[in-house]
């Protein structure tokens, strides 16, 4: 069903949109919703305009301008869907030019609207009044016998693309700019322009920087490649206290001393320690790993040096333990403070000697390996304690390796989450956009208890909840909203006002000394509303910051006056 608006007709209030913007003057940051804006001078875009005119000529200019306008509009985009999910189609679509206006970039006032996303049909008229980009180009004095408004239209036709779900182009028709009376921009699906092949061309990256990514990306294949295959990959960081990690493991790599990584649950011990082994002149032998905290205390010996057949109720054949799996190559023991006392002295031993007896058998077995230990506990207060004992400790302590929390290396998070999920768009064979600015803004502050692991159970929450080609919001991945932030929004007359001042109105102590009772302040709420709103329930329920259905049960259930109003 085609769902129409034309001009004068009433457009949606803004009150939805204006309540989404934050100003967070004591952090340095604005926000709409969970987008960081940035407040700039027009001028600026002014100078800006001029100078890419002046570098790259008028048609590589257009180009730039009328991308980086398309990035704007697929993000607004998002937002429509999720502010009116229960509007109809032109209602949400206001939210676009809405949008645009109240970003100060233009005044958006449309004509002609014709929607109907079942069947893929749209049809725009609309008019621009006060463009950024004309004041611009007064303003550096730069002629153009063609219309200007690069920027707005490259959001007009994204935004609307993404909406429909379909390509859909815009052409400004007339413009200030170029001596036109008006700037003005017709829409329609790409099909039904006969030259859309020509103008879609703009929306192409420039080839001389798709070549220069297409470089970038090979260098860095190339590079992690490389490291693969000399054992130098330490995983995903390039933040300074990393890298020191990295630099002073590269040290021991290639030695034989046994060596004890330290560092908090979840940070990426066993990563370390692959790639020692990779380092390593055991390279080409086994790597073999053991959580000591997930076997039961009186099946370890025979986990770590192997049982012999019949050594216990169950032991129906000889096996080989861990030490023997992993002989000529290395062992890497998690949590090893979790050994038994005799594990430990058998431990020893096998450091000591080199050998090892099975569990159940007497024959001594000389094995070659080297052991990289770890554990997230204190080694030395459990040696204090009596739960470590203190030859076993001065015999792993050889080369100490403390490996930093994830709160200790926040550069790192950016690059941690666009590797997991490129991997987990791979694995639910489904795309999202990235995190929001504001879910990587919390990330990016958040301490991480659980580290890299935690960082990856979020990812994967966040991919699965979102859906295909949306960017994953800050509900998506943490169940509990993070505690809010004095902020300022905007009143009702467009200044910027306290949150405080916003969420408690000095009206709120006037109702109640009047003695109104709560019937009466919510029929005359829904009253007012209506009345602003021609008697449009739809209008009215959004103004009231309520349902369509839900204002229309409570208008019939009024004591008052009954208002039938229109749909």
């Amino acid at each position: 069903m085609i769902t129409q608006y034309r001009a004068p007709e009433p457009a949606p209030a803004l009150k939805d949109l204006t309540e989404r913007v934050r100003f967070l003057g004591t952090e340095g940051k604005i926000w709409l919703d969970e987008q960081r804006m940035l407040l700039v001078q027009a001028a600026m875009m002014a100078g800006m305009r001029r100078e890419l005119i002046e570098m790259l000529g008028v048609e590589r200019a257009k180009g730039f301008f009328l991308r980086l306008g398309y990035q704007s509009g697929l993000k607004d985009a998002e937002l429509a869907r999720k502010l009116r999910p229960n509007g109809n189609p032109v209602e949400m679509f206001f939210i676009g030019p809405q949008l645009h206006s109240l970003k100060g970039m233009v005044k958006v006032r449309p004509l002609q609207l014709e929607i109907d996303l079942d069947n893929g049909h749209f049809y725009a008229d609309i008019e621009w009044q006060d463009s950024f980009e004309v004041e611009n180009c007064q303003q550096e004095n730069l002629q153009s016998e063609q219309p200007i408004c690069w920027m707005l239209l490259g959001y007009a036709i994204s935004y609307s693309s993404f909406f429909l779900g379909r390509q859909v182009l815009y052409k400004e028709v007339s413009c200030r700019g170029c001596g036109g009376s008006e700037c003005r921009i017709i829409g329609k699906p790409v099909e039904q322009w006969e030259d859309a092949e020509t103008f879609m061309r703009y929306f192409q990256s420039d080839p001389v920087i798709d070549e220069l990514q297409s470089l970038q990306v090979q260098v860095a294949n190339l590079r992690q490649r490389l490291q693969y295959e000399s054992g130098q990959f330490y995983g995903i960081g390039q933040s300074a206290v990393y890298r020191r990690c990295c630099a002073l493991t590269d040290k021991v790599a290639s030695g034989k001393a046994s060596v004890l990584l330290l560092g908090e649950t979840g940070v990426g011990k066993e990563v370390i320690a692959r790639s020692l082994h990779l380092r390593s002149e055991r390279a080409g032998a086994a790597f073999v790993a053991l959580n000591c905290a997930t076997i039961p205390p009186d099946l370890i010996e025979a986990e770590l040096f192997g049982v012999e057949k019949g050594a216990y109720t169950g032991a129906q054949q000889a096996r080989m333990g861990r030490f023997e799996r992993a002989n000529g190559g290395t062992l890497f023991l998690d949590e090893i403070v979790e050994l038994t006392p005799r594990a430990q002295a058998s431990l020893l031993r096998v450091l000591q000697e080199g050998e090892l007896e099975r569990v159940g058998d007497s024959r001594t077995r000389n094995v070659d390996v080297r052991v990289i230990a770890a554990t997230h506990e204190d080694l030395e207060q459990a040696v204090k304690d009596g739960r470590f004992r203190a030859d076993l400790f001065y015999r792993l302590n050889v080369f100490p390796v403390r490996i930093p929390a994830l709160r200790e290396r926040r550069e790192d998070i950016p690059l941690l989450i666009e590797h997991f999920l490129g991997r987990l768009h791979e694995s639910y064979g489904k795309k999202t956009r990235g995190l929001s600015d504001r879910a990587m803004e919390v990330c990016l502050h958040y301490d991480w208890p659980g580290n890299i692991r935690e960082l990856e159970n979020l990812m994967e929450r966040g991919v699965i909840i979102t859906d295909e080609n949306q960017s994953i919001g800050l509900d998506a991945l943490f169940p509990h909203a993070p505690p809010a932030i004095d902020s300022i929004g905007l009143g009702s007359d467009g200044r910027l006002v306290a949150d405080s001042d916003l969420q408690t109105p000095g009206w709120v102590a006037q109702i109640f000394d009047s003695g109104t009772g709560l019937d009466a302040v919510e029929e005359a709420l829904m009253q007012e509303a209506m009345a602003r709103c021609r008697q449009n329930v739809s209008e009215a329920a959004r103004l009231l910051g309520m349902t369509r259905p839900a204002l229309a049960y409570r208008l019939k259930k009024a004591p008052g006056e009954s208002v039938a109003g229109k749909p």
